[in-house]
């Protein structure tokens, strides 16, 4: 019984000897660890590079010359303080041009709804739904200057519109560009044929990303689609659509490509960036023109921090 113990006790001393003898990894050279932090920041600064160049440094002149009165072209610049906002804030017609805004904002709520209904009806096995994915996407591929010119002779006296409305037996004689309100109308409605895209790839992004068995499991309990929406896909896209309000808020209150291209800011459809713009290369007035930026960048940084108070993100957990 003393040797089986004395053999038993040979292996173990020897695996223990073992252990001991593995050799620990050496740290790397520090040469190498150098290398290893900086490889991030290398990728990083051809991308910061730019964004830095295209993005912050322009937005820091901008900042710098709404505090002068250039006009654009004289290589002096005069230091006029806040002479600048005080004109902006005093003069009610440069602020006026804020509620052709209401227009677009009107707008980008039919966008939404109608491009949540699209996304949740395609999301399901429909017929040709491929088709309707890419037919309503299409329109936010084409460049905005040609929809501006497209739609500018579809609303003419006399041109598609009217040829249309001719075919049901209805003819009209309205200028649909030639009031305030039917002008704005019409733009507006052009931005949402041209943004239905946008918003309906995002939605249909974040329905699709739902996990299917939550649909599955809703069948077996006797939820219809409506059911299904509400308490499966209303909740699964919240964070979308948080994003598509800010989006389209910021938007509608930067409208600029479609009023300028069809009606360059006439008939009452001058937006703030219109006016903008007219301030700085049409009356020689940068300083005022970038004065209006700041106060613009101010106003969608100010909209988009109250949107994001009131529907604060939450962690969606449907499983």
């Amino acid at each position: 019984m003393t040797d089986t113990t004395h053999k038993s006790a040979v292996p173990k001393a020897t695996s223990e000897r073992v252990k001991t003898a593995v050799p620990t990894p050496a740290p790397a050279p520090r040469r190498a660890r150098v290398w290893r932090g900086l490889t991030p920041w290398l990728f990083l600064l051809a991308p910061l590079a730019f964004l830095i160049t295209f993005t912050y440094a322009p937005i820091a002149n901008m900042l710098a010359y709404s505090f002068t009165d250039w006009d654009g072209v004289s290589p002096e610049l005069h230091y006029t303080g806040v002479g600048n906002y005080t004109e902006l804030f005093t003069r009610p017609d440069l602020f006026e041009v804020f509620w052709v805004s209401g227009y677009y904002l009107a707008a980008s709520v039919v966008q939404i709804i109608a491009a949540l209904y699209f996304a949740t009806v395609l999301s399901f096995d429909v017929r040709f739904r491929n088709f309707f994915k890419g037919l309503l996407f299409f329109p936010y591929l084409i460049n905005g200057v040609a929809i501006g010119f497209v739609f500018l002779y579809f609303f003419q006296d006399g041109g598609t519109l009217d040829s249309v409305l001719a075919l049901f037996g209805h003819h009209s004689d309205h200028a649909w560009l030639g009031t305030p309100v039917s002008a704005n109308i019409s733009l507006a409605g052009v931005s949402v044929w041209r943004y239905l895209g946008l918003n309906f790839v995002l939605f249909l992004g974040a329905i699709q990303s739902i996990p299917g068995e939550l649909y599955e499991a809703a069948e077996l309990d006797g939820a219809n689609r409506w059911h299904q929406f509400r308490h499966i896909i209303a909740p699964g896209i919240k964070p979308v659509l948080t994003l598509t309000v800010i989006l389209s808020v910021s938007g509608s209150l930067s409208a600029f490509d479609i009023p300028y291209i069809m009606t360059g800011g006439a008939t009452g459809t001058e937006t703030f960036v219109i006016q903008t713009v007219k301030l700085a290369f049409q009356f020689n007035k940068t300083g005022l023109a970038s004065a209006a930026a700041v106060v613009l960048l101010l106003i969608i940084l100010l909209v988009t921090w109250i949107q994001r108070r009131l529907v604060p993100d939450e962690k969606v957990d449907l499983v």
